[in-house]
């Protein structure tokens, strides 16, 4: 549950004012409400709000300054936007925007969205940030994650939120497809409605067709009842096809039409119902050339290709393994009836070498396996899988003792040695040391200045510059 806070309103429209102030009353959040944003510009230091919400009317150009000076103070902006408007989400993004919600208000939404900004633990905002951060990185539901390659991926989440457009999620098995795709459904207008996911792959071909569009009583031998199917289950929310490409081309037919007229018909049935369901595609395969083989219809796959988020493999983002580790160890901590909140430097070594041709599905594994196998408060490296530490690599750096009680410090202490041995290696060559670790120079400069800065460190090894420093 979100804390009370004060919450700074800017629009001209007064009952846009009232209507917020409703929605709010229950929260007992504290309002101040401005008509302009050149009013908040002149007051918002003083007035001192832990949340600004932004009217942004079609008529409006973006209000650079006030993004600039609320990110400047570390506090999160939701924008309002008219229906449909794609154009000011993106700009709203690319301002800085914690999310956009899209106007009329959906009282649920509108709160979820409210309680979502307001949970942020870190006083400094990317822009683009729709969910709550972690004290070290960004969530999507269950998807976390900070490094360069993820940053795409939640913009994406919170630009296709506030949309009903048909989205592809593509990316190796393991990933976190099925993430992205609840992500996308609880912070839309939809949240209320059914999430249903269906594995394409995993159900017997001659009943997948009764499974999605349903079926009349005698409908064919053994149809003894009528059957109500997938896409008429999730009515007002949305639809995820997990491996999508497994679809037998008959039934690529029939989804396409669907999809096209909105609405279905049942198997056996004469008639078509209409359908309001909003549909998340996922595949492993590279549906390009599914559809250059002849195995997937073109048309169906520029229906449900209208927005691609492409997941990252675990091996490009190595530098989030120590914040999925801690990720998963608070998860099944209740589970394990028992905290255990540190590392061993050996095994977080062995960790973060290992190249995961499972992804993120086979490191929770393998750390719900060293939880259950422990002993102590202490994941060590004899918990883990012989394939893991055989991978290890001798050249990693030397990792601090985990001698602190506290998860995110290890934590912060093991970025800070990656970090730091990078820089050694690269002899103080900030490009050069982020070449190393994967990621870009900007990224790198961020995550050494934030981390020096924390620590209380004096002493960074290179320069800002391309050389040695």
């Amino acid at each position: 549950m979100s804390r009370c806070a004060h919450i700074l309103v800017i629009t001209s429209e007064r009952s846009l004012s009232e209507r917020i102030d409703v929605f709010l009353r229950r929260k007992e959040h504290s309002v101040t409400h401005l008509p302009s944003v050149e009013e908040a510009l002149g007051c918002i230091e003083t007035v001192d709000p832990d949340l600004v919400i932004l009217d942004l009317p079609r008529s409006a150009a973006m209000e650079g300054a006030l993004f600039e000076g609320a990110l400047n103070l570390g506090l999160p902006v939701l924008a309002l936007v008219p229906t449909s408007d794609g154009a000011a989400v993106d700009a709203a993004i690319r301002e800085g925007a914690s999310a956009c919600l899209e106007k009329p208000l959906d009282a649920h939404t509108f709160r979820l969205a409210v309680d979502r900004a307001l949970e942020k633990d870190s006083p400094v905002l990317q822009a683009g940030t729709v969910w709550a951060t972690s004290p070290s990185g960004r969530e999507a539901g269950q998807l976390v994650g900070e490094s360069e390659v993820m940053q795409p991926v939640f913009d994406l989440i919170g630009r296709l939120a506030a949309t009903k457009t048909h989205v592809l999620v593509s990316g190796e098995s393991g990933t976190g497809k099925e993430l992205v795709a609840r992500a996308i459904h609880a912070q839309s207008a939809r949240a209320r409605g059914p999430f249903v996911a269906v594995n394409c792959g995993a159900i017997p071909e001659n009943l997948l067709e009764s499974e999605l569009f349903g079926h009349v009583k005698g409908a064919f031998t053994g149809a003894s009842r009528s059957k109500e199917g997938l896409f008429s289950v999730a009515s007002g929310g949305t639809l995820f096809l997990d491996e999508v490409a497994e679809l037998p081309l008959s039934l690529q037919v029939k989804l396409l039409r669907v999809i096209q007229d909105k609405a279905l018909r049942p198997v056996g049935g004469t008639m078509d119902r209409p359908l309001d369901v909003r549909l998340i595609s996922a595949t492993n395969r590279t549906l390009q050339t599914e559809v250059d083989e002849g195995r997937f219809r073109k048309d169906l796959f520029y229906r449900i290709n209208v927005v691609e988020v492409e997941l990252p493999s675990l091996r490009d983002r190595r530098d989030d393994i120590p914040l999925l580790l801690g990720h998963f160890m608070r998860k099944y901590a209740p589970g394990m009836g028992r905290e255990i909140r540190t590392v061993s430097d050996e095994a977080m070594r062995s960790l973060i070498a290992y190249d995961y041709p499972g992804n993120i599905r086979e490191l929770e594994n393998l750390v719900e396996r060293a939880m259950a196998l422990a002993r102590t408060d202490e994941i060590d490296v004899d918990l883990l899988p012989a394939n893991v530490i055989s991978e290890a690599s001798c050249s990693q750096p030397v990792l601090p003792p985990a001698g602190t009680g506290d998860l995110e410090v290890l934590l912060r202490d093991y970025e800070y040695a990656l970090l730091e041995h990078a820089l050694r290696q690269s002899q103080g060559v900030k490009t050069e040391a982020a070449r190393r670790l994967g990621i870009s120079f900007r990224s790198f400069r961020y995550r050494w200045q934030k981390l020096a800065r924390t620590r209380s460190r004096e002493d960074e090894l290179g320069g800002e510059g391309e050389g040695p420093a």
